[in-house]
């Protein structure tokens, strides 16, 4: 079975925080909107995190995620679960503080929510910029 995008518009998500609270121009769903000018910017502070519920269960191989230089994560855990049960660590993934799109091969995985938390952050205050982020795999 070939891999596919597996956020879709039912997916719910949520994230730790927004800069200023400016949802409109920081806000998480630039994340998702393919413009390359637009971004979710968390507000400071440690451990800033991406959790993502599927409308249907999912098999996830791939996480795409691209970041800006310097806003970036030198630690991403990557946490999941099947609904009603307790999250429990996937992976960890070491992205580089680049611009690029990176993308890192997961252990498949079954589940119904994601959550991605982004440690050790390169910037001084602890915020995330994220351009795109794509979670590839099947839906079952």
């Amino acid at each position: 079975m070939p891999v596919e995008p597996l956020i879709c518009a039912d997916t719910g998500t949520r994230v730790s925080s927004v800069l200023n609270r400016d949802v409109k121009q920081f806000g998480k769903k630039h994340m998702f909107d393919m413009n390359e000018e637009t971004c979710w910017n968390s507000d400071q502070g440690t451990c800033q995190w991406v959790t993502l519920d599927f409308p249907r269960t999912v098999k996830v191989s791939q996480l795409r995620i691209q970041f800006q230089g310097g806003f970036s994560s030198r630690l991403c855990t990557l946490e999941g679960c099947r609904a009603g049960e307790e999250l429990v660590k996937i992976s960890d993934l070491y992205p580089e503080d680049i611009n690029a799109m990176q993308r890192f091969q997961v252990e498949e995985t079954v589940l119904d929510k994601l959550k991605i938390t982004f440690e050790n952050s390169t910037d001084f205050f602890g915020r995330i910029v994220v351009y795109h982020l794509g979670v590839l795999g099947e839906r079952l």
